[in-house]
């Protein structure tokens, strides 16, 4: 199966409310639909986590960010703009995106993906995509495919064949929270 096969077929899947599991900036991932609620819940399910734990979404530009969060601190462009690594922000308020990736205080997580495959899916998706490490909760986030668990192998509905050999070691993204008044956390 060839890369844009990979692409095509996942999107359906998406498309369709199922879930995939795929490569992404950082580890493997378990992506969805960010908008459609029923599929998150099924992450929620398959993971085993309590949906009160928000989950990241992952886009393909900036310039989708004021879809999905209701405003946008200036300083975010610069943390985006300058990071040499995966960056996930959580901004104050989300919007348009499935409810239970929101945290309790109305927050969501976006990163905007600038690694190939997963920032095409995103592209071709045209909607955000889910993006929590491909494990049952509590257990270790798998570095590579192999170490993926067959629990969650089997609990989804495609499973991209682009890198599933790929060893090179990736690590989780670093965590900014940013607040009302300019509020900067490090989270991770």
């Amino acid at each position: 199966m060839t890369k844009n096969d990979d692409l095509k077929k996942a999107c359906e899947v998406m498309a369709a409310g199922g879930l995939i599991l795929y490569p992404t900036d950082t580890i493997w991932g378990i992506g969805c639909d960010a908008t459609n609620e029923q599929a998150v819940q099924k992450v929620y399910a398959l993971k085993q986590r309590s949906d009160h734990k928000a989950m990241l979404v992952l886009i393909d530009s900036v310039a989708k960010l004021d879809r999905y969060v209701d405003e946008v601190p200036s300083i975010a462009w610069d943390l985006i703009e300058v990071a040499d690594k995966p960056l996930t922000i959580i901004y104050s308020k989300g919007k348009n995106l499935a409810p239970s990736l929101l945290g309790e205080d109305g927050s969501v997580g976006i990163r905007v993906t600038k690694e190939a495959f997963s920032r095409e899916l995103c592209e071709r998706f045209r909607r955000p995509i889910v993006s929590t490490s491909a494990n049952i909760s509590g257990q270790p986030s798998p570095a590579f495919f192999p170490e993926i668990d067959e629990a969650v192998k089997m609990g989804v509905d495609y499973i991209v064949e682009y890198r599933q050999d790929d060893q090179t070691k990736s690590k989780p993204s670093n965590i900014i929270k940013l607040g009302e008044g300019g509020l900067v956390q490090v989270i991770r």
